[in-house]
């Protein structure tokens, strides 16, 4: 089904229900009004070039409309991310995809101090532009039977695109990933039947929309079942997130590792008693985030996988089939497989191998990017450039991305492993990040990040016991805080590029 169809059919059957609590600006709209308000917005869209439409917005009631207004309209969303960098990112989301047109804000541009890009256009003006024939109209509209309804809407197939996504950029340049309505919607399928959703459950929706995880989780998943959808623009603001989830009575939180860290430390017993599902992906969950978890709050974090051009959700652990430590099994309608990554021959089970994925989640492909397209989707499988194995029980294990492998004389070496191996002896309120750095002998050399002061040779002993000698850190380098991407996972890219550049002048911080 069109992802817009659905909304409208949905925003029909409950008309009066809460869709958006908006805990930034203190709104909320019911399916009714935010479907008056999303053709409001369509009808608004319409003066701007066809085709492709950015999208800079904090997550918010504002940027869910946006979305649905550009479908409405006829339009491609082009999410563009303003955590870092925003006017350089919408250029090049500009020059990448070939459109003009972003739909962004007066405050957002304010508040992170970007400069106006050419093609901008504020929702502030559109809003102020909103007369009373235009609410009538829509709300006419609105009103006409579902049959009706659904004629006067744009068509099409569900292999359109439904959104263009970047991906992080965290080890090269950004790819514009074309999902379309078969992708999400297969994932929103394949999710559903791994979790008992209602109409009944609030979910929080803090992550932001420009990244995967934030849209399908945040916006398209809890809009298919009707919930209600509380927002909040700011996931780092770690103690009004866990006030929110308290006070709304949130029933599913999903975030990254870092995330959760930081609610967990703000939190007191009793504040995420109506949370029957909290889940993690995006980065590899720490045992000692899971175990805190428990104790604290009596919950049960799970785990889960993805990646942004499987739309995302690849496999998930849940309450009644967990393996912690693993990143669940495959969901129904996305089969998986290990390839060695030498041979290309399907590994055994436990053997560790590349991880290829299909299934209807499956992006389209890179936009104007055949050759990176062609590299990893091959016969239908994609390759997700990470490494992992599969335990008999079907449980996936994801062990790092082959990018994180270095060869070191003559050995491959994970610096997940490494990172799994030495989080485990830190304590609670200390993060860590392992990278390499040339070295003329060996090839590379190990350099771990922490965010604290530790005793390097008592950690370096006990690491000893459970890693080779090669796969020790050389140096510890301490940083007050790793760098970030805006989805909260760590952006290896630059903090390689910190530590490559302290290394090469002889200094630490």
């Amino acid at each position: 089904m069109l992802l817009h169809h659905m909304f409208v059919q949905i925003a029909k059957k409950y008309e009066s229900n809460l869709a958006f609590v908006d805990r930034t600006t203190g709104g909320g709209q019911t399916y009714g009004k935010a479907l008056i308000a999303a053709l409001i917005l369509s009808e608004k869209m319409k003066k701007y070039d066809e085709g492709l439409v950015g999208i800079m917005v904090p997550t918010s009631i504002g940027c869910s409309l946006a979305i649905l207004g550009a479908l409405l309209s006829g339009r491609v969303p082009v999410m563009v991310n303003y955590s870092t960098g925003a006017a350089q990112n919408a250029e090049y989301a500009q020059k990448k995809c070939g459109f003009k047109t972003i739909i962004t804000s007066k405050a957002l541009l304010e508040k992170i101090n970007c400069p106006r890009v050419p093609g901008m256009v504020f929702l502030e003006d559109i809003l102020e532009s909103i007369g009373f024939i235009d609410k009538i109209k829509a709300a006419i509209w609105s009103k006409l039977p579902l049959e009706r309804l659904m004629k006067k809407i744009p068509q099409g197939n569900e292999d359109d695109n439904v959104v263009i996504l970047f991906t992080s950029g965290s080890e090269k340049d950004p790819k514009a990933v074309q999902l379309s309505h078969r992708n999400i919607s297969a994932n929103l399928e394949g999710i559903s039947k791994a979790f008992d959703f209602s109409s009944e459950d609030v979910f929080l929706a803090n992550l932001p929309l420009f990244h995967v995880f934030g849209l399908t989780a945040n916006f398209w998943l809890p809009l298919s079942y009707g919930m209600k959808i509380v927002t909040y623009a700011n996931p780092l603001d770690f103690k009004t997130i866990c006030d929110i989830i308290r006070e709304e009575k949130i029933t599913f939180v999903v975030g990254t590792p870092s995330f959760m860290s930081g609610y967990l430390r703000k939190s007191e017993p009793g504040d995420f008693i109506s949370c029957r599902i909290m889940m993690t992906g995006a980065d590899k969950t720490p045992d000692s985030l899971r175990n805190e978890y428990m104790r604290k709050h009596n919950i049960v974090l799970l785990e889960g996988y993805g990646c942004t051009e499987t739309s995302p959700v690849i496999s998930v652990n849940t309450p009644g089939s967990n393996q912690p430590g693993s990143v669940g099994r495959p969901v129904f309608n996305v089969r998986v497989r290990i390839e060695n990554y030498e041979t290309g021959e399907e590994s055994a089970t436990g053997e560790v191998g590349r991880i290829l994925v299909k299934g209807d989640n499956v992006m389209k492909g890179y936009f104007d990017d055949f050759e990176s397209t062609s590299l990893c989707l091959r016969h239908g499988w994609y390759d997700t450039g990470d490494m992992g194995y599969m335990d008999p029980e079907g449980f996936l294990w994801h062990v790092g991305r082959l990018k994180r492998f270095v060869k070191i004389g003559g050995e491959m070496v994970s610096l997940t492993r490494i990172e799994n191996v030495l989080e485990r002896l830190l304590p609670t309120d200390t993060s860590c990040c392992v990278v390499e750095v040339p070295d003329p002998i060996k090839g590379a050399k190990i350099i771990a990040v922490v965010t604290q002061n530790i005793n390097e040779k008592k950690i370096l002993k006990t690491m000893g016991e459970e890693l080779p000698q090669i796969s020790l850190p050389k140096q510890f380098i301490v940083m007050q805080e790793l760098p970030k991407m805006g989805s909260g996972k760590i952006d290896f890219r630059r903090l390689t590029d910190i530590v490559r550049d302290m290394v090469q002048q002889g200094r630490r911080l």
